[in-house]
Order: structure tokens, then sequence, then C-alpha cells
């Protein structure tokens, strides 16, 4: 297929970009700002919602999400043919891609759905069967780790997988906002940051967070953001604290990014105990704002922070906790972790990120459908 003069035209989903942003929408807008810059690509965009207000050249999807997703788990019906006419390559770039006649790109951010089940949300499992179908139907699939392209051969058996990392959220933090929560003046804190679900592991940091206080009374623990199906189980857990601890764990909903930027400035520690996760911008974030950062070895956490975080076991609150008091109180291992962090975030970059998913567009189209 000939490439236009103004690059592979690319229909690209949008719809991460609708409403509040996570992990995945922040990606994705820095991607299509990336890419918008580029003259060997022309993207269009299109959304899967009948509902939610369209920004202007958005192509709206004609049926119900709900409906079509649940369509694609076993037919390629209906199709995106004609709201994606004109298109090149398909990119759905969060799990979903609607089936066309033209080569598609499928990006998957991690697999915690397929291999830890119970921490999903139902309508997250239901990717499984799409990402199947995509795969049959000849889609590349784009990931963001090794860890996860690793995954993504063995679950789904999959051949036409390509890691393309993200940038980093932000190289440089400083904190210009007051913090967000009251408590926390004259104190030191350990900052964590995502939604309250169960893969994040909040329930043991707070149990861990219970190790690392005693003695220290000026210590607090902040997590922070959206609500989620975890939060009766950390609300007990912060309970089940010893008298006089409770008070010192703090919880906030969504911050804005200036008020996130003031808190990852101003914390003694970040920590990430995910128990599974696809890349890890929060732990990046940390490294950026110059903050030790204490992580799970878990997942692609690894992968991402190198040498540049503590690493614990998730699942080992002691282990969590002499992780947590390495970071807090060794001065020397606080620098070195400083110093690696600042380097590490540099590594990762949005221009690397365009450059690589031109790439993957250009294969997929001289590649054509399966």
């Amino acid at each position: 297929m000939t490439i236009t003069s103004s690059g592979i035209v690319v229909a690209a989903d949008t719809t991460p970009l609708l409403g509040q942003r996570t992990g995945i929408g922040t990606l994705v807008a820095r991607l299509f700002d990336e890419l918008d810059e580029r003259s060997d690509v022309e993207l269009t965009r299109y959304a899967l919602s009948m509902r939610a207000p369209m920004p202007a050249g958005v192509r709206r999807f004609p049926y119900p999400a709900r409906v079509a997703v649940e369509s694609w788990r076993h037919t390629n019906h209906p199709s995106g043919r004609r709201t994606l006419r004109g298109a090149q390559v398909v990119h759905g770039t969060n799990y979903v891609v609607p089936p066309t006649r033209w080569p598609t790109v499928v990006s998957v951010h991690d697999v915690s759905f397929v291999t830890n089940p119970a921490l999903a949300h139902g309508a997250v499992r239901a990717f499984t069967p799409l990402i199947r179908r995509a795969i049959a139907n000849g889609a590349w699939v784009h990931t963001i780790s090794e860890h996860v392209a690793a995954q993504v051969r063995e679950l789904f058996g999959a051949e036409r997988v390509r890691v393309v990392y993200p940038g980093a959220t932000r190289t440089s933090i400083e904190g210009g906002e007051a913090l967000p929560l009251p408590g926390l003046e004259g104190c030191r804190f350990i900052l964590a940051v995502g939604t309250r679900e169960p893969r994040k592991n909040f329930t043991r940091l707070v149990e861990a967070f219970g190790v690392v206080s005693r003695g220290r009374d000026d210590l607090r623990l902040v997590l922070a953001g959206p609500s989620g199906p975890d939060d009766p189980a950390i609300a007990a857990a912060i309970n089940a604290l010893p008298r006089g601890v409770v008070d010192h764990v703090l919880v906030t909903d969504w911050l804005s990014d200036a008020q996130r930027d003031a808190a990852l400035a101003a914390a003694t520690v970040v920590a990430y105990p995910s128990l599974d996760e696809g890349f890890g911008f929060p732990a990046l974030e940390g490294m950026a704002a110059g903050v030790p950062v204490v992580a799970a070895r878990a997942g692609a956490i690894p992968e991402v922070v190198g040498d540049a975080a503590v690493l614990a076991d998730p699942i080992d609150i002691e282990a969590l906790a002499a992780a947590l008091d390495l970071a807090l109180d060794d001065d020397d291992l606080r620098a070195r972790l400083v110093a690696a962090g600042r380097e590490r975030v540099h590594r990762f970059t949005w221009p690397a990120m365009a450059e690589g998913m031109v790439a993957l567009y250009r294969d997929a189209l001289q590649g054509g459908p399966a």
C-alpha cells in the first residue's frame, strides 16, 4: 500500500482521553502530541463512546461501546470500515481495536486481568477474548515493556509483538503549590499514588507503615488517588493500626497536576508496592522529583526502575517495611537513589516512543493483514 505524501494515515482510538486521565490516558495524549509534530504520519481520531462529548475532529463510532465490544468478543461485526474510512493502519490504543480490513495495532498495557483475574474488574477481564480475536485477525500487539511482551507471547500465542516504551510523564518535578492535605506540616511522609484497587497493594503498604512508624512520631503515610474497589480493605487496614498511628495515614482523592507535583516534591519516600504493573509511571515521577523510591519486585517494575529504587517482595510486609526503613534513614542510600533516579528517568522519552510507533505502523502496513 502506498504511503501518502503526509505520511501513513493512522486511525487511532482517542477514548482514553475522555473523562479523567489515567496513566493510559496520559500516555495516549503524549504520544498523539508527538505524532502530530511528525511529517511521516497523519493521525485521524475516533472514539468508542455514544455519550461523552466529542472533541473537534474525533469520529464517534456509531454503536454503543458496550454493544460493539460485546459483539467483538465473538464476531467481526459491527465493522469499523465506515467510521475509519481513509485509514491505512488502525491503532487501538487501549486493548480494543475494531475489526476492519486494514492492518491493525492494539496496545496491551498489562495482562494482570489474565494472570490475576481476582484483582481485576469484570469489565477489564472482558479484554481477554477481544485481544485473542484481534491477534487471530492478524493484529500487531504493542506492549510498553518486555515483561508484558513475554506474557502476551506466552498467554496469547502472539508472534507479532513489539515493545515500545513510553516516555516519562515528566523528567523534573518541583513543588509549586501547597500540599493538598492538612496534617503534613513539619512531617516526613511516604507517598503512594494510584487508584485504590487490590493490584496497587495499599493494604500491605498500610501494614508495613505500621511497622516503620514505630518511634517515628513525625512520619505520615499519604495514599493519593481515585477511590476504588479496595477502599473497604484499606480502611480496615488503617483501623487495625495501633492507637496513635491511625491518624498518621492520610487518604486523598484525585489530585490536580499542581497538587500532585507539590506532594511528590515534598515526599520523603515514594512507595510503589503494586502486585503487578505493565510499566510504572509513579515510580518515574518519584525519580523526577528527586525522591528515593521503594518499589515492588513484581511485573515490569524492576525493568523500569533498574538500580534506581529499593525493591522488595510486595507480599512480604516485613520486607516492605525494611525497604522503607532503609529509604527513610540511610542518607548515603538516599543520595545514591536520587542520583540514579534522575539519570534513569531520562531514558524514557516521548520522541523515542513516537519513533518506535511509526516504525511499527510502517511494518504493519507493509505486512498487511494476516
